[in-house]
């Protein structure tokens, strides 16, 4: 059966009036979108998402404190120092004003070796006043001087660190035995060095010792490890 041209027509509006209703639905949801904008930027404002901008701002100065303290106390007193020798007792190995760096590990840890070049406090650590000397003898070991040749438990020590030969053996005339905690230690300039050949040195307890010196940062054309 054909439709009638009025019931065409008749059809044709009914259609615009639904796609009519289905545009305000959409302008209505938008609306709605809007107010939800709305109300979000108005808890903003009024300070209802402030306190998680005051969390982050808590959690980053806690951060830069940690970094800050860690720079300023932890570094320095227990992983890495800067040192500068004073005098000449550790030429030619290193010269009087030379800046080095000192890490404070290995002496905690029991690593230190014949020949590590250590700072030390030979007053103890109430005193200001340090030695950069180099290790000779290790805990338990016998150390003497005889003829300018130093013995570790009576077998002549090899070694080419000396500027030059020894003169005044001091008290290592005598064996000196070292306890468990103890080091025997000399200036690499030997005929001028005051280390442990003299009572107001003596052997250096590892308490007293402050780190091992590894590294030259000025003057800059000795720039570089140290041995």
């Amino acid at each position: 059966m054909d439709l009638k041209s009025e019931d065409y027509k008749e059809i044709e509006f009914d259609d615009d009036i639904n796609y009519t209703s289905d545009i305000s639905e959409i302008d209505n949801h938008s609306e709605f979108n809007e107010s939800e904008k709305t109300y979000e930027s108005f808890e903003i404002n009024n300070g209802v998402k402030k306190p998680n901008r005051l969390k982050r701002f808590l959690l980053d100065l806690i951060f830069y404190a940690v970094i800050i303290f860690s720079c300023v106390y932890i570094i320095p007193n227990f992983v890495l120092q800067r040192t500068i020798v004073e005098g000449k007792s550790m030429e030619n190995t290193l010269s009087d004003g030379d800046h080095l760096y000192v890490e404070k590990i290995s002496y905690r840890l029991g690593l230190l070796k014949r020949f590590d070049i250590i700072v030390f406090y030979p007053y103890g650590r109430d005193h200001e006043d340090y030695y950069v000397k180099r290790i000779i003898g290790l805990p338990g070991e016998t150390v003497q001087i005889i003829d300018g040749k130093i013995y570790i438990n009576g077998e002549v020590l090899e070694e080419n660190y000396g500027k030059e030969p020894i003169l005044d053996p001091g008290r290592a005339v005598q064996p000196i035995t070292l306890a468990d905690d103890e080091y025997f230690v000399l200036g690499d300039n030997r005929n001028i060095s005051k280390d442990s050949r003299y009572p107001n040195v003596g052997n250096v307890k590892k308490e007293n010792i402050g780190g091992k010196a590894f590294f030259r940062v000025s003057p800059l054309n000795k720039f570089g490890p140290i041995d």
